[in-house]
């Protein structure tokens, strides 16, 4: 198994960080790069003409790599916002059409469709699970369902961020491809740890950031464009989204045309030179490791929480609906007790309030200690809540 990581990142021993879903701590080699990376831009003048291709390729190819995609494919962009944007901008809704969405899910994925419906004239069904968790069912059943409305657009989180489950990537992909209609997913909370790989799946658009699972900075994300919707135009226009026709002194002008790849999605001043290279650091790392060695590793210690949790009062998905790197505590119709979250981060405990739930979320800087320091606290903690209306 996957040990222990701690020794690359700068987590004091008497800090148990299970946040890793709001955002990672970034590994001492992202820092240092970071170090380097402000000092570079206070002297430009010693910055290469040929370094700003080499980080964007470098960036490039480590997403690619998260997701099994060819580089090419890959769009260098700002926020998992801006890449539903894009792909609002690509893929045009029918009027009188549906976009089916997750109920509760984060903004990103279902905000730019809420938005457009009603100039559109189409319909946006949120899909909400029964109390088993089990989102893959209702979304299969609602992208199904004889008598509704034709589907134009399936936008979904492959992990729920508010209750820890997974959704089946494939079998949604393949439903939606009965349907002749596009799947765009939204990995922020799975990219890195639950494998995805988009030559297998073959959806429209993946859009993912690297501030969380990928232990990178914020302000980094990127977006897969399947080749069918390279041609589209894209949400800024740039000159390096154009073909170069000719050079004189280093100057490039640029063709009408577009270039044939999804480096057109780049988003504008994309010449960041000093997150760009902390984010290709914190993917490279997490391929390495690898989706199976990673899931592996958290999965033990989500379990290892879930069995000291055993609780009245207390509750979370099974084991064979959530991902296995977050755990979402429900507590019924109170909500997490107040100033819990509080009193944990008082003992150098933290974790988040997520929709009336707590959510906690280890990564490979963590170990058991971690989750024994937070089982302990717990549950020294939660007697002096039972019974409170």
């Amino acid at each position: 198994m996957l040990p222990s990581q701690r020794a690359l990142f700068d987590i004091p021993s008497d800090v148990c960080f299970l946040n890793a879903a709001s955002y990672s701590p970034l590994p001492l080699a992202t820092l240092e790069a970071g170090k380097r990376a402000v000092t570079r831009k206070g002297r430009p003048w010693l910055i290469d003409n040929d370094f700003a291709q080499a980080q964007y390729q470098r960036a490039r190819k480590a997403a690619a790599a998260v997701i099994n995609a060819d580089p090419a494919d890959i769009a260098l962009i700002s926020s998992v916002g801006y890449g539903v944007a894009t792909a609002g901008k690509i893929v045009p809704v029918p009027r009188g059409a549906r976009v089916v969405v997750l109920h509760d899910d984060h903004s990103s994925p279902v905000l730019e469709w809420l938005t457009r419906a009603r100039d559109g004239a189409f319909a946006v069904e949120t899909v909400r699970p029964d109390a088993d968790h089990d989102w893959t069912s209702a979304i299969l059943s609602a992208i199904e369902r004889p008598g509704a409305a034709p589907l134009a657009l399936v936008s979904i989180s492959s992990v729920h961020w508010a209750d820890g489950a997974v959704l089946d990537m494939a079998a949604i992909a393949g439903a939606v491809r009965r349907q002749g209609a596009a799947f765009l997913i939204d990995a922020t909370q799975g990219a890195g740890v639950i494998a995805l790989d988009v030559r297998a799946l073959d959806p429209d658009f993946v859009v993912f950031p690297t501030y969380k699972w990928l232990i990178g900075p914020y302000g980094r994300a990127f977006l897969y464009v399947a080749r069918r919707h390279q041609n589209g135009i894209p949400l800024e226009q740039t000159s390096y989204g154009r073909r170069a026709v000719r050079a004189e002194q280093d100057i490039y002008f640029t063709d009408t045309d577009y270039v044939n790849d999804a480096r057109r999605f780049d988003m504008g001043e994309r010449d960041h030179f000093i997150s760009m290279e902390m984010a290709a650091i914190g993917m490279e790392m997490m391929v390495q490791w690898g989706c199976r060695a990673v899931a592996e590793r958290v999965g033990c210690l989500t379990a290892r929480l879930a069995e000291g949790l055993h609780r009245e009062g207390v509750s979370f998905p099974d084991a064979s609906m959530r991902a296995p790197h977050i755990l979402c505590l429900s507590f019924g119709a109170a909500g997490v007790p107040k100033g819990l979250v509080d009193r944990l981060a008082a003992e150098k405990i933290y974790v988040a309030q997520r929709l009336g739930r707590l959510r906690l979320s280890p990564h490979v800087y963590n170990d058991r200690n971690d989750v024994d320091r937070f089982l302990a606290a717990f549950n020294r903690i939660m007697p002096e809540y039972e019974g409170l209306p």
